[in-house]
């Protein structure tokens, strides 16, 4: 099973200069719990913008560069091989071209929809169809008086 994970902006914002735009505590506890004892597949520029590593995590990175201790493929192909069709989660975390080239693929999406925008934003998650989507609410919080909400979308069987 292919799942996505990410934070968005109103205008679908993921980060600017390669570094997310908001870090909500709560988001963050969210993305942890969520994606433990999963395997997690992020490009390089994500990859290398992490604080440390991701504990409790197999970390997969889509690039033609290897890194050492770390498993690199280059290409979805081999994820998408790997984890279409079966009950294993696998998350997609970014960034924005991982995102757009998984997301025809993808089973679930967990999203963190952020009551707030960045016009020097520079990263957008994909466009994606909401009608194609099952939306169920998760939970709530708010930071900086800023709030946020996070939902699951599955996709509807056609």
């Amino acid at each position: 099973m292919i799942s996505m994970i990410s934070s968005v902006g109103r205008n679908r914002e993921l980060g600017k200069n390669n570094s997310l735009i908001w870090h909500f505590k709560e988001d963050m506890k969210f993305f942890k719990e969520t994606t433990m004892g999963h395997t997690v597949v992020m490009g390089l520029n994500t990859y290398k913008s992490l604080p440390g590593d991701l504990p409790g995590r197999h970390i997969i990175v889509v690039s033609n560069d290897l890194i050492d201790g770390v498993d690199t493929v280059n290409g979805i192909e081999p994820i998408i091989e790997k984890y279409q069709n079966t009950e294993e989660e696998v998350f997609i975390c970014g960034g924005a071209s991982i995102y757009k080239q998984f997301l025809p693929y993808a089973d679930k999406l967990y999203l963190t929809e952020i009551d707030d925008e960045d016009d020097e934003a520079d990263t957008f998650f994909p466009e994606f169809d909401k009608n194609e989507w099952n939306k169920t609410f998760i939970e709530e919080s708010s930071q900086n008086n800023i709030n946020f909400k996070m939902y699951l979308y599955e996709r509807k069987i056609i």
